[in-house]
C-alpha cells in the first residue's frame, strides 16, 4: 500500500470524500508494509518506529504543517453534530465561535513543523489521520450506548455500558462521571467525540438546553466542568482520551491488517485484544 491508498481507506471508512483540514500526508511513501500508529507521534516516536523496522509512521493528533495549524477549522463539523441533537443551526454556529477562536490563537503560536521536519530529514513516510478516526469512534460509541441503555438508565449504567468496549475496559484511565452522580438518571445520552477538540462551555450548555441529559466526551477542561456544574442542567461523562482515540484508530488498524499490513500500536493506542 502507499500513503494515498491508506488515507483513502480511512476516508471511506469514515464516510468522507475529502481529506479534513486536520489530517494529511506529510511525507509520501510507496510499497509500505509495516506501520507504526500512535496517538502522538513526534520526533522521538519517529526514531523508535525506524528502530522497530516500520516503513511508515501514522499519527492521530496533528503533528505538523497545515494539519496542525488548521485543527480549529474542523471544529465547524461540530455544528452538524449539534444540529443532530436538536440545536438550531444558527445557534450551533454562534456558540462554537468563542472556543474556535481560542483554539486558533493557541495553534498560531505553536511549533507546527517539529515532527514534520524530523520526518522529512529522516525520510520516513509520515501521515496524520485525525477526524476520520474520531468520527469512527463517535459513531461506534453512540451506537453501542443506544443499544445498551434504557429510558431509565443511570449514569452508573452508562459507565457499565462503556466498559463493555475493550478499549475502555483495558485502559488505565476508566470512564468517569465528572458532572452528576452514579444514581442520577442519564436522560438522553449523546456522544460528542469528533470535531477537532472540545467545544467549550457554550456548546455544552446548548446541548443541555436542547434536551440532552448526558454528554459523553473524550475529555473536558476543568473550567468547562465547573461551569456545567454551576448550570446544573445536565451530566457529563468523560470516557477517556486515549481509550476513545484508540477505538477509531483500532478500526483503521484492523482494516490495514486485513490488507496485509503489519501495524505496531504505540504512543497511547490501547490494544483491544
Amino acid at each position: 500500500m502507499n500513503t494515498k491508498e491508506i488515507m483513502e481507506l480511512a476516508l471511506e471508512m469514515a464516510g468522507l470524500t475529502e481529506i479534513p483540514e486536520d489530517s494529511g500526508i506529510i511525507v509520501e511513501g510507496e510499497n509500505l508494509n509495516k506501520a507504526a500508529f500512535g496517538v502522538d507521534m513526534e520526533a522521538a516516536e519517529l526514531l523508535i518506529a525506524r528502530e522497530l523496522g516500520a516503513d511508515l509512521v501514522i499519527t492521530h493528533h496533528p503533528a505538523g504543517g497545515f494539519p496542525r495549524l488548521n485543527l480549529y477549522k474542523v471544529m465547524d463539523n461540530q455544528v452538524a453534530r449539534m444540529v443532530a441533537a436538536g440545536i438550531p443551526i444558527n445557534k450551533a454556529q454562534k456558540v462554537l465561535q468563542e472556543q474556535k477562536g481560542r483554539v486558533e490563537r493557541s495553534l498560531h503560536v505553536s511549533n507546527y513543523d517539529r515532527a514534520a521536519s524530523a520526518a522529512r530529514l529522516l525520510n520516513i513516510p509520515f501521515m496524520g489521520i485525525h477526524t476520520p478516526a474520531d468520527l469512527l469512534t463517535e459513531r461506534k460509541v453512540q451506537e453501542h450506548l443506544d443499544g445498551a441503555l434504557k429510558e431509565d438508565s443511570t449514569l452508573g449504567d452508562v459507565i457499565d455500558a462503556l466498559l463493555q468496549l475493550p478499549e475502555y475496559k483495558n485502559a488505565l484511565t476508566k470512564p468517569e462521571i465528572r458532572v452528576g452522580s452514579e444514581k442520577d438518571y442519564a436522560g438522553k445520552v449523546f456522544v460528542t467525540m469528533a470535531g477537532g477538540t472540545n467545544g467549550g462551555v457554550n456548546v455544552a450548555k446548548a446541548y443541555f438546553e436542547a434536551g440532552i441529559g448526558t454528554l459523553v466526551c473524550m475529555h473536558m477542561p476543568e473550567d468547562v466542568i465547573k461551569a456545567v456544574k454551576e448550570q446544573n442542567i445536565g451530566n457529563v461523562i468523560v470516557a477517556g482520551h486515549m481509550a476513545s482515540d484508540s477505538i477509531g484508530i483500532n478500526m483503521i488498524i484492523a482494516a490495514l491488517e486485513e490488507r496485509g499490513m503489519e501495524v505496531i500500536r504505540m504512543s497511547g493506542v490501547i490494544d483491544p485484544r
